[in-house]
Parts: C-alpha cells; sequence; structure tokens
C-alpha cells in the first residue's frame, strides 16, 4: 500500500510503498478513506511535537474509513463498520491498524472527508470551551485564529453556547467564514496595529481561545476582564509567550493549558461524552464542518503546504482516491 512517511527526521516525508498492517492485539484493521490535516503534522515532520514517533512513520493523526477486520481481544465495531480515528501517527495511508478503543462510529450521514477533520477539531474546542473556560451564554469569548482547523470550530461552538464571540484573523476573505459560523465581531489582524485596543474597546473580554500565541496571546491577556480564563491551545505563530504571573494576580484571572489528546489517557469518559454530544450537534444539522481543501494521498505534500502557507480555513483533508 502507499503511505506519506518520514523516514528521517529533518527531511520532507516521502510518498512510498510499504507492506499492509494486519491489525495486532486490541486494533482494528481500517481501510482509510480520508485523513484530516493538523498542525501538528508539520511539528512532527520537524520532530518537534510533543508526541513524536522515531522515524520511520507515517504522518497522519486523524483518520476515517471502513473496518476491515478485528485483532485477538477486540469485540468491535464489526467489519464493514465507518468509524472515525485519533490515531496519532498512521493516517496518510490506504490501510492502518489502530486502537479499537479509539474507533468511533461515524453517522451514515457524515461523508468521509468531514468524519476524518471531525475529531480534532470539534472535540479540541468543546471540550475547550466546557470543560476548560467554562464559558456561559451572554460572555464574551475571543477566538485568535479564528478561521484555522481548531479556531472556526471554536467560534461556532462559542456561539451555540450562547457567548458572544469576536473573532480574530488574518484577511477579509477568512474574517468572512468566521462570521458565516457564527462570529459576532470581527478584528483583521493584519490590519490593526493594537489588538488590545480593540478588545477593549468592545468591552474586554472573558474567555481568551488562543490556537496562536505570541503577541497576540500577550494582547488578549491585557484585556481580560476579571476573573477571566485563558485557554492555551497552541503556538501556530511560533512564539510560545512568558506568562507574567503579577498581572494574573492583579486581574484576577487564571490560564489553563489544553491538549485534548491527553484525555485519552485520563479521562477517556469526557472524551466520549464530548463526541456524543458533537454528533448529536451534527445529525440535528446544529454544525456543520468546514473543508477548504481535498487532496488526493498523492499530493499530500501539497495539502502540507497549504497548511503551512495558512491559506486555508477550517480542515484540509487528504483522501484516499
Amino acid at each position: 500500500m502507499r503511505a506519506f512517511r518520514v523516514t528521517r527526521r529533518g527531511e520532507a516525508p516521502e510518498l512510498v510503498d510499504i507492506p499492509t498492517p494486519g491489525p495486532g492485539a486490541g486494533e482494528i484493521g481500517l481501510k482509510i478513506e480520508a485523513c484530516g490535516l493538523n498542525f501538528a503534522d508539520l511539528l512532527m515532520v520537524k520532530g518537534t511535537y510533543q508526541e513524536t514517533p522515531e522515524p520511520p512513520f507515517t504522518l497522519g493523526l486523524e483518520v476515517a474509513g471502513v473496518v476491515t477486520g478485528l485483532g485477538p481481544g477486540v469485540a468491535g465495531p464489526a467489519p464493514g463498520t465507518r468509524v472515525a480515528v485519533f490515531a496519532g501517527q498512521g493516517g496518510l495511508a490506504e490501510h492502518g491498524a489502530f486502537p479499537a478503543d479509539r474507533a468511533v462510529p461515524i453517522p451514515d450521514t457524515m461523508p468521509a472527508h468531514e468524519a476524518a477533520g471531525f475529531l480534532v477539531a470539534y472535540g479540541t474546542s468543546h471540550l475547550a470551551l466546557t470543560r476548560r473556560a467554562r464559558l456561559k451564554a451572554g460572555e464574551r469569548l475571543v477566538v485568535l485564529g479564528a478561521a484555522g482547523g481548531v479556531g472556526l470550530t471554536a467560534v461556532e461552538i462559542g456561539a451555540l453556547i450562547g457567548a458572544e464571540v469576536i473573532a480574530v484573523a488574518r484577511g477579509a476573505e477568512k474574517l468572512e467564514v468566521a462570521k458565516a459560523a457564527g462570529a459576532t465581531h470581527l478584528i483583521d489582524s493584519t490590519g490593526t496595529d493594537d489588538l488590545r485596543a480593540a478588545l477593549r474597546d468592545l468591552g474586554g473580554v472573558d474567555v481568551v481561545y488562543d490556537a496562536v500565541g505570541g503577541d497576540q496571546f500577550r494582547d488578549a491577556m491585557r484585556a481580560t476582564r476579571p476573573e477571566g480564563r485563558i485557554i492555551v491551545i497552541g503556538f501556530a505563530s511560533g512564539d510560545v509567550p512568558r506568562i507574567p504571573a503579577n498581572h494574573l494576580l492583579v486581574k484576577n484571572i487564571s490560564v489553563e493549558g489544553f491538549y485534548w489528546g491527553g484525555y485519552m489517557a485520563f479521562a477517556p469518559e469526557a472524551v466520549t461524552s464530548s463526541l456524543a454530544e458533537l454528533f448529536a450537534w451534527y445529525e440535528a444539522g446544529r454544525i456543520k464542518p468546514h473543508v477548504s481543501a481535498t487532496f488526493p494521498l498523492a499530493q499530500a505534500a501539497d495539502a502540507l503546504e497549504l497548511l503551512r502557507s495558512r491559506k486555508s480555513t477550517g480542515k484540509v483533508v487528504v483522501t484516499m482516491d
């Protein structure tokens, strides 16, 4: 089978032929139909992601496909079941073997390209906003990187909860996408020299959802109201900010880290209940995944470059057609 693999740390991934894996103990075999790309894939190529495997390995954190077989000790999902899986690696390939307890059946109405990019983006924003930020209706939420894979879902979920959402993104086109997802206020990060002032002009914020880091984090923190919460999702800017503890003390605000994949290990029931609610919202038409681009596996390098360039909105997905 074909797989898009990192063969040496720091070198460009390659599309290669490798043996088709069979499911081992505790695993399912999967015919992969689509794989959602994430910023973590770019970090894995460089070897800087916190859970980067040793090369060689196949890129691709999350997939959707059809179960083809069950390994020893596995009762289901039954072969023929359509599932999505947060795999951590192995998704950019035609077949894979993944932990059975990470496979989530997907609705019949959900196409593979939407399912492949659903778990990480929606799961991250839902748990971050409901469990960590404790976001309530009527609060003001600012989303930094609001048109990206996770940012756009934060706008959508925040609006569903009843928050007043401020979207911060690069350029009018991306802001229009955020507006369609439910944002009330739009701030072009390329057109303002003082994000802190822009946020304060709106009355400040109660919750900051930050997938960007850098100067935007620092500006948003200074515009956070007393008892506000800042949720650290990632650092797409490449700048991991230092947090002045005296500011947290004076304003009675909190900064909380969030890594969705970590909940698989220490609170899997939180992930299960979160995804159940999200799939129910999907089937009810309350959320609509935004996939801005799809690429065939042969063009996986181009898909990663689009993600790296920050020209995409929502999710970029690779299909195995």
